[in-house]
């Protein structure tokens, strides 16, 4: 079975030659580099991971498009297009052409306020036209914008980061308005990530708790637009267990579905061969 890991943040040291975004805490002390990753996905059993440039290590990906220019066999790119400095019209496509990137990242959580639906609608046109997908950090309060870009633009892939939990709560609290992400599934254009779930949970492995929450995803979504991922550097567990959580501990996942939702449809959604 492919594993493919739908998002893990790999970042660069802060340097005065490479500055970090100023007052921004990493998920970890120490930088996560693509050869440390190699390792753990190696140990894990992954064969491939979409890289995301972390906030804190400003509006640039050459970082994490160097990994995968040098590791194209494991590693691509989904670009972070932030609000520092705003995105311009006409800049879509070129993003999404440089050697490596899939496609375009935009967050709307805690670490940057500044950021907004509103007003974007020439990017998801011309993400549309390009053939751009588009990965998206929205709380469930936005849903019902979210609905709106993908009822406007049919032909745009997009796919809901974390299940659309973007703050530090956990269990009941964390997935309280889950149903607003769930009604996003009517729209044929839109996937969901089940990815960092263990940080929204107190639960320990094999988590349990999150289990009726992955079913009323599985029950909306299906397993073809549901794809599995870790945010590697903030779990809780170990990357095998991240991976052995839905392989080996959820009974109602047929083996066809845990080849869909471990790898094969973020693959195919993102038309990465």
């Amino acid at each position: 079975m492919l594993i493919a890991d739908a998002q893990v943040h790999i970042w660069a040291p802060n340097t005065p030659q490479r500055p970090w975004r100023p007052n921004q805490t990493p998920h970890r002390p120490e930088p996560l580099g693509a050869d440390e990753l190699l390792k753990e996905m190696d140990a894990a059993g992954v064969s491939r991971a979409i890289l995301i440039s972390p906030f804190w290590d400003g509006p640039r990906n050459d970082f994490v498009l160097e990994a995968a220019h040098r590791h194209p066999d494991r590693f691509a790119v989904m670009g972070r297009m932030d609000n520092d400095p705003p995105p311009k019209p006409g800049m879509i496509v070129k993003w999404r052409d440089q050697p490596g990137m899939l496609g375009l990242r935009y967050s709307i959580s805690q670490r940057d306020p500044n950021a907004t639906l509103e007003g974007m609608d020439w990017a998801w046109k011309e993400a549309e036209q390009g053939g751009v997908p588009f990965m998206v950090l929205a709380p469930h309060a936005l849903s019902e914008s979210v609905d709106r870009i993908a009822a406007r633009h049919p032909g745009l892939k997009l796919i809901m980061s974390h299940l659309g939990i973007t703050s530090g709560l956990k269990d009941d609290a964390a997935f309280k308005d889950l149903d607003k992400l769930l009604a996003l599934a009517k729209r044929p254009n839109i996937a969901v990530k089940v990815s960092a779930l263990p940080t929204y949970t107190s639960d320990r492995y094999p988590y349990r708790a999150l289990h009726p929450y992955l079913r009323r995803v599985y029950d909306s979504f299906g397993p073809k637009r549901m794809f599995w991922g870790t945010d590697f550097a903030r779990l809780p567990c170990t990357y095998k267990q991240s991976i052995t959580m839905f392989t080996e501990e959820i009974p109602w996942l047929s083996a066809d579905d845990k080849e869909w939702i471990m790898g094969r449809g973020l693959c195919e959604w993102l038309r990465w061969k």
